[in-house]
C-alpha cells in the first residue's frame, strides 16, 4: 500500500509543470489578465452552456467574496428557489443573495484560499479563481484536497 503511494507521489512530481515565478500557466491568446475579478459575472451551465446566473464578486480587506444576484430564466413554477441541498446555516436560504464565494486572497495571478459553494448540490469546496481573455472570462476552478480533482468553469464577464 506504501508502495503504491509512494509511486503516485513520484508520478504526480515528474508529470507537474514546473514554471518560473511569473510565467504564465497557459499560452497563447487566453493568458491571464492582471485585471481585477471585482464585478459581475454570468454563470454557464456545464452541459448547455447557456447562462444561469449574475455572481457579483466583491473585495473586502483584501479578500474576494461573492453572492448570486440574480437567477437567469428562472423556473416559473419555484420563483424564489432556496438552497435546499445545502447544510448547516445555508440550508433552506434563498439563492438570490447566497454567498457562494469567501476568503479568496491574491497569490500572483491567481486568487486562491477560499471557498465556493456549489449550489446545486450543497457542496463546498476550495476554490481558485483567475482572471483572462483580457479580464472578459473568469477562469473557476472547485477541487477537493488539491486542484487537481476538481472541476473547472468559466464565467463571463457582465458587461
Amino acid at each position: 500500500m506504501q508502495s503504491g503511494v509512494f509511486v503516485c507521489l513520484v508520478a504526480l512530481t515528474l508529470l507537474w509543470p514546473v514554471r518560473a515565478p511569473g510565467q504564465n500557466r497557459e499560452p497563447g491568446p487566453s493568458n491571464h489578465s492582471s485585471a481585477s475579478p471585482v464585478g459581475r459575472w454570468k454563470t454557464l451551465d456545464d452541459v448547455t452552456g447557456k447562462a444561469t446566473s449574475v455572481v457579483s464578486i466583491g473585495e473586502k480587506d483584501g479578500k474576494l467574496y461573492g453572492r448570486i444576484e440574480k437567477l437567469i430564466d428562472p423556473d416559473p413554477k419555484d420563483p424564489d428557489p432556496r438552497c435546499d441541498r445545502c447544510g448547516g446555516e445555508l440550508k433552506g436560504r434563498p439563492l438570490i443573495g447566497l454567498r457562494i464565494l469567501w476568503d479568496l486572497r491574491k497569490v500572483g495571478d491567481e486568487w486562491s484560499g477560499g471557498k465556493i459553494l456549489d449550489p446545486d448540490n450543497g457542496k463546498v469546496y476550495k476554490a481558485l479563481i483567475a482572471v483572462e481573455s483580457d479580464g472578459k472570462r473568469l477562469k473557476v476552478r472547485g477541487f477537493i484536497g488539491f486542484s487537481l480533482l476538481g472541476r473547472t468553469q468559466y464565467w463571463l464577464r457582465e458587461e
